[in-house]
């Protein structure tokens, strides 16, 4: 079939890769985000989509709007039998969505109906979920709301960032989706209403989602902390500076006993305490300074009986 991807970021990538790969497909266009400053210089840089697509020689599209009537004049001209996306940041019009003779099929990276939305992988590890996975489905106006074509699964483990679990869904999800396209192709495939039973939002994470509230559980903080690490980073304060914090430990119940926020430095480790027993920090990041070792930074700030992280 006669393809244009649409994505952006990097867990887009191997998906772009698997189907340009795929001898079954032609990615005849990509479609992605305009090309956005980055680095010290700020300087304008292309997606990570765009990077891979220019690689390969493959005409890129980057309108402000999909709505921009010129780019759907472009996409008229493609003639593309579908139009697979991932993570590509914008909604698609109606206009756009009628182009393609098999529409725009999304791969998403929850079991659908679960975590609808913009930050599904860190709901799912901010929740507690024992399993999640990703979800190739019929491109609707409404969001993430229609009929699927297959799934894959992926196991949630304890220890999982965001950024491991994006990283492992983006490849299985790679495969869903380029098995997704062979089936359309053949015929092979139906899309099915999602069930009513079940639905749940991911919205976008915010900086401010990510600060750690200390009176909270350990395993909740744990679980923030992994929710939103490497993006946006999960935070606290500390001598009313902000302190980024890396995944952190809660140690056995009865070991040790703290305040919320209050820290306590030993010569391995560093303990915070929580609403419940406290945990172990791993990397801290000061302002203005690169990540280090939370024992590192407390020998250096030199941390005083009874100070606290706020």
């Amino acid at each position: 079939m006669r393809l244009v991807f649409a994505g952006t970021p990097e867990p887009a990538v191997p998906a772009l890769r698997a189907l340009l790969d795929s001898p079954r497909h032609e990615v005849v266009g990509v479609l992605t985000r305009p090309d956005a400053p980055a680095g010290r210089g700020r300087k304008l840089t292309r997606s990570p989509v765009g990077a891979l697509a220019d690689e390969a020689g493959i005409p890129v599209f980057t309108p402000r709007r999909p709505s921009d009537p010129e780019f759907l004049d472009a996409l008229r001209e493609l003639a593309p039998d579908v139009v697979p996306v991932v993570a590509y940041g914008a909604l698609i019009p109606r206009a756009a969505l009628d182009i393609p003779e098999y529409g725009w099929v999304n791969l998403h990276f929850s079991l659908l109906p679960a975590w609808r939305g913009a930050a599904p992988v860190q709901a799912a590890i901010r929740h507690g979920d024992d399993v999640t996975g990703a979800t190739t489905f019929l491109l609707e106006e409404g969001l993430d709301t229609g009929p699927t074509y297959g799934v894959v699964t992926e196991a949630v483990g304890p220890a999982d960032t965001a950024g491991a679990l994006l990283g492992r869904l983006a490849e299985s999800g790679a495969g869903l989706l380029v098995a997704t396209m062979d089936g359309i192709a053949d015929g092979t495939v139906a899309a099915r209403p999602q069930p009513a039973d079940g639905v749940s939002h991911a919205p976008k994470v915010t900086v401010a989602d990510a600060r750690v509230d200390w009176t909270a559980p350990a395993t909740a903080i744990d679980r923030l902390v992994r929710s939103v690490t490497p993006d946006p980073g999960a935070w606290g304060t500390f001598r009313d500076e902000r302190l980024g914090l890396g995944p952190v430990r809660p140690v056995r119940t009865g070991e040790v006993t703290l305040q919320s926020g209050e820290l306590l430095v030993e010569k391995r480790r560093v303990l915070a305490g929580t609403g419940t027993v406290p945990v172990e920090l791993g990397e801290v990041r000061p302002v203005g300074k690169r990540a280090m070792p939370a024992p590192d930074w407390a020998r250096g700030v030199r941390i005083a009986a009874g100070e606290r992280l706020g």
